[in-house]
C-alpha cells in the first residue's frame, strides 16, 4: 500500500469585484483538483538555519484557491483542492492513479523522473499536469510531454536572467566554484551555457571537496580554497542544495561578490519584490503561512491560478478545453510582476520576468531593456523556439 497523507479538501475561487459585476451569471461547474506531492528526503547540509518548511508549495495552492473564490461564487463555478503528500519510499504511482480517477487536474510536486512517470500513465493521457518543482531543461526539451506544463522556472531562465544583469553591469569576468552533487554540476552546466549566450567569460572552475566543519573553520579554509583563482569580478557558485555557498561569500581570498546559487541570484519569487502589487500578495501569503512566500509557492500559485483564469474566461473545466485556452495568445495571467504572464507553445513554460536578487533587495527583473525579441523579449530567458527539442506540442 502506498504510504499517503490526505491533508484535506478546500474550495474557493477570486477575481476581483469588477469582473464580477461585468460578467453574467452561468452555469455551475466543479473543478477538482489534486496537489500531488512526493516528498524526497532532503541531504544532510552545513547548516540548518533555513530549514526546508513542510508546507512548501502547498502552502500557494491554498492562498490561490482562497484569491480565486469571490468570483467562483459569483458565476457558480465552484474549486476543490485534494493535497496527498506520498512519503519517501511510498507509491507515488498508486497515488497518482488514485488522484487521477477523481480530478484530471494534478500540481505535481516532485523530481523530474516521478513527473515523467506519472505523465505516462494511461490514466493521464487526457489530464493537465502542472509541474512546479523541477526546473530541469530535458522536461522542457527532449522528455517534453504533452499533457505537462510549467510554472516553475527552468533552470536556464534563472541562469539567464543572471547572466544578462552580469553582462549589464560589465562584470564580465568569472570564475566558478562547484559543488560535490549531480544538481550542482546539472546547473554549473546550465550557467556554463548561460554565459556563452550572453557573452559572460568563465575563466576557471574548481570543485568543492571540503568535508571539515565550515562554521567553525570557513574563515581560514575559503581563503586558501581561493587563493589560486585568477583575478575575476564575480565568483560563480553552484550549490544548489544550498550546501556551502553561504560560507563563501566575505571568505574569499579577494573581494569579490557571489551569484549563482548564492549571493546574486535569478529566482521564480523572492520576498524583496515590492512593485506592481507583489507587496500585497507577499502580505497575504505570510498572513496565512506565518512565512514568506518562496519560488515553489509562487510556482503552485500562478498553476492553481491558472486553472482559476481559464476555468472563468471558458466557462469549462474541460482539460483538453483548458489546456488550448491556456496554451493560445488569448490566455494571460497577473502574475504581480509587472507584465502578463502567459505559457511558451513550443514546450508549456510558463514565460515571466524573473527577479535578480540579492538577500535583502531586487537588483533587476530580468528581461533587461535592450534585450531583444521577435515575438517576446520574455523569450531570451530559457530554452527558445528554436532551440527546443520538444515535439510533443507540435512546436
Amino acid at each position: 500500500m502506498p504510504k499517503i497523507r490526505i491533508s484535506g479538501t478546500v474550495s474557493a475561487c477570486l477575481l476581483t469585484a469588477l469582473v464580477v459585476a461585468a460578467t453574467p451569471a452561468r452555469a455551475e461547474i466543479a473543478v477538482a483538483m489534486t496537489y500531488l506531492r512526493e516528498e524526497v528526503k532532503a541531504p544532510p547540509v552545513l547548516s540548518n538555519l533555513d530549514p526546508i518548511p513542510d508546507d512548501l508549495g502547498v502552502a500557494g495552492a491554498r492562498l490561490a484557491l482562497a484569491d480565486t473564490e469571490t468570483t467562483g461564487s459569483f458565476l457558480g463555478h465552484r474549486y476543490m483542492l485534494k493535497v496527498i503528500s506520498v512519503e519517501p519510499g511510498g507509491d507515488l504511482i498508486a497515488a497518482a492513479k488514485d488522484a487521477l480517477a477523481s480530478t484530471p487536474v494534478l500540481f505535481l510536486d516532485a523530481p523530474s523522473e516521478s513527473i515523467l512517470a506519472v505523465a505516462d500513465l494511461p490514466e493521464a493521457s487526457g489530464a493537465l499536469i502542472f509541474n512546479i518543482a523541477s526546473g530541469e531543461r530535458r522536461l522542457r526539451d527532449t522528455d517534453c510531454r504533452a499533457n505537462v506544463l510549467h510554472t516553475i522556472p527552468e533552470d536556464a531562465m534563472r541562469a539567464d536572467a543572471l547572466m544578462q544583469v552580469l553582462k549589464a553591469k560589465r562584470w564580465t569576468r568569472t570564475v566558478m566554484i562547484v559543488g560535490p552533487r549531480p544538481r550542482d554540476e546539472a546547473f554549473a552546466t546550465t550557467l556554463r551555457a548561460a554565459a556563452a549566450k550572453f557573452g559572460v567569460e568563465i575563466l576557471a572552475e574548481k570543485t568543492w571537496t571540503f568535508d571539515t566543519d565550515l562554521r567553525r573553520a570557513a574563515g581560514k579554509e575559503v581563503p586558501l580554497f581561493t587563493q589560486d583563482l585568477p583575478d575575476h569580478d564575480v565568483l560563480l557558485i553552484a550549490d544548489e542544495a544550498d550546501d556551502f555557498s553561504r560560507f563563501v561569500a566575505d571568505n574569499t581570498w579577494l573581494p569579490r561578490p557571489v551569484a549563482g546559487s548564492d549571493g546574486l541570484r535569478g529566482e521564480g519569487w523572492a520576498p524583496v519584490l515590492e512593485q506592481w502589487g507583489a507587496v500585497q500578495l507577499q502580505n497575504r501569503f505570510e498572513t496565512r503561512a506565518q512565512r514568506e512566500m518562496q519560488s515553489r509557492d509562487y510556482a503552485a500559485w500562478t498553476a492553481l491560478r491558472t486553472i482559476g483564469e481559464a476555468v472563468t474566461r471558458i466557462n469549462s473545466a474541460d482539460p483538453a478545453k483548458l489546456r488550448a485556452h491556456i496554451l493560445s495568445d488569448a490566455f494571460a495571467l497577473d502574475g504581480f510582476k509587472g507584465r502578463s504572464l502567459g505559457y511558451r507553445g513550443w514546450n508549456g513554460q510558463l514565460r515571466q520576468p524573473l527577479p535578480v536578487v540579492n538577500a535583502r533587495a531586487l537588483v533587476e527583473l530580468a528581461p533587461l531593456e535592450g534585450y531583444l525579441h521577435p515575438e517576446n523579449d520574455m523569450d531570451t530567458l530559457g530554452l527558445d523556439r528554436a532551440e527546443s527539442a520538444c515535439k510533443a506540442f507540435g512546436g
